[in-house]
């Protein structure tokens, strides 16, 4: 079992930048893929980027390409989603994920373990 806890969410200006942190704790070392999803209000959930640790592989939705960058620490115990040039359009409920089987990817259903959310909101 993996216990998720992200940090960072805030209020920011169109075009400023925002580092989300998730710490994970418990079967820390059984992980192969971790994420950042998100929500905002009236849509559904959607994959931002994900990452196999293990290997450094990244994956990123094509609206985020070239201005969020995902990273983890390598014991697995943190993962970071850096955003930069933040549109109004990114304001939503920032999840991070985390699971024990490979393929990683941006499925939802790819992933098991989740935290509550952290809210960034860009005007």
């Amino acid at each position: 079992h993996v216990q998720l806890v992200e940090s960072g969410g805030g209020s920011v200006q169109a075009g400023g930048s925002l580092r989300l942190s998730c710490a994970a704790s418990g079967d820390i070392g059984s992980i192969k893929c971790m994420a950042w999803f998100r929500q905002a209000p009236g849509k559904e959930r959607e994959g931002v980027a994900s990452i196999r640790p293990a290997t450094g592989h990244t994956d990123y939705a094509d609206p985020v390409k070239g201005r969020f960058t995902i990273s983890s620490d390598d014991a697995k115990e943190t993962v970071y989603l850096q955003m930069n040039s933040l549109e109004t359009e990114d304001t939503a409920r920032y999840y991070c994920a985390a699971d024990f089987r490979v393929p990683c990817g941006l499925r939802r259903d790819a992933y098991n373990y989740w935290g509550q959310g952290t809210q960034v909101t860009v005007s």
